[in-house]
C-alpha cells in the first residue's frame, strides 16, 4: 500500500500502489462489511454501479473470498442502471452478471434488477416499490433520521466529469430529495435513459465506497476531495457525504496524483 490516511470530512483515503493492490484491498473491505452485516442483521444489502467497478471487484470470485463470503445472505441492487435490455452491452446488470454474479453462489431471487421492458420513469417507480417492500421486511435497513433505505454498502465509481451513479453535473436529478430512485432521459453519456439512486439514498447508506482509478480522473478526484474554497465547482462526487455512515475512497496512484499535500515515495 502506498498510503492510507483519513482526510477529515471527505472520508478515509486509501491510495494503492497499483490496480492489483486496489483489487485486493477492495475485496478485503467488502468481505469484512459483509461478515459484519450478516452477523448483525443476517443479510448484506449491497448496491453496485457500472463502469470499471465490477472488474475491480473481481478478486471476490477467487480464493479465499469465493468460499469464505456468505453469498447466500447477499441482496444485490444497482445504484444506477441504463434502461436497456438485460443482455445489452450497456447494461450494468449484464456487466455484473458476467463479471461477478455468475461466478459466486448468490441466490438468484436476491438479485434485484430493474424492469427493462418499461419506460425509464416506470422503471424508476417500480424499482423504488421493490426497495420499499424490502425495507418493510428489513431485508434493507431504514435510516433512523429519514425514511430512506440504509444500504449496508453502496459502491460507486466516478467519471472524469465528477458524476456518480447517473447523477451528472448541473443535472436536475441532483436536486431530487423526495424520491429514492429517479429517472433521466437526457444523460450526457449514452445511453440517454437511466434510473439512479438519489443523493438522499446514497447519503443514508451505512458505508459508501468511491472506487476511482486512472490519471483521467485525477482532476475530478482533486475537486471532489480537496478543500478548494467557495469557487470550487460543485461536482456530484463532492455531494457524497454519508449522514451517519462512512465514506471510503479507493484510489490508485494515478487517480490521486493531484491531491493536495500528498507525497509519493519512489
Amino acid at each position: 500500500m502506498a498510503l492510507s490516511e483519513v482526510n477529515n470530512d471527505r472520508g478515509e483515503l486509501r491510495i494503492l500502489e497499483n490496480l492489483d493492490e486496489l483489487r485486493t484491498d477492495l475485496a478485503d473491505y467488502i468481505a469484512e462489511l459483509s461478515e459484519a452485516a450478516v452477523k448483525e442483521r443476517g443479510v448484506f444489502a449491497i448496491a453496485l454501479s457500472g463502469g470499471s467497478l465490477i472488474d475491480l471487484m473481481g478478486k471476490l470470485c477467487e480464493a479465499p473470498y469465493n468460499k469464505t463470503v456468505d453469498w447466500a445472505k447477499w441482496y444485490i441492487f444497482w445504484a444506477d442502471e441504463r434502461v436497456v435490455a438485460k443482455n445489452h452491452s450497456d447494461s450494468n446488470y449484464k456487466l455484473a452478471k458476467d463479471g461477478l454474479l455468475s461466478k459466486v453462489p448468490i441466490v438468484p431471487s436476491h438479485i434485484h434488477s430493474i424492469n427493462d421492458s418499461v419506460s425509464a420513469e416506470e422503471a424508476a417507480d417500480e424499482y423504488m416499490f421493490v426497495i420499499r417492500q424490502l425495507v418493510k421486511t428489513r431485508m434493507v435497513s431504514v435510516s433512523d433520521i429519514s425514511d430512506c433505505p440504509k444500504f449496508d454498502l453502496i459502491l460507486l465509481g466516478m467519471g472524469p466529469d465528477g458524476h456518480i451513479a447517473s447523477l451528472f453535473p448541473n443535472h436536475s436529478a441532483l436536486n431530487e430529495t423526495d424520491e429514492w430512485v429517479t429517472f433521466i432521459i437526457d444523460s450526457p453519456k449514452p445511453p440517454p435513459e437511466r434510473i439512479t439512486f438519489t443523493l438522499p439514498v446514497i447519503n443514508s447508506a451505512s458505508n459508501v465506497a468511491m472506487v476511482v482509478t486512472g490519471e483521467s480522473k485525477a482532476e475530478a478526484v482533486h475537486l471532489a476531495i480537496d478543500n478548494i474554497g467557495p469557487d470550487c465547482p460543485s461536482l456530484p462526487a463532492r455531494l457524497v457525504q454519508p449522514t451517519k455512515g462512512k465514506l471510503v475512497w479507493f484510489l490508485d496512484k494515478p487517480a490521486a496524483l493531484k491531491l493536495d499535500g500528498l507525497q509519493f515515495s519512489e
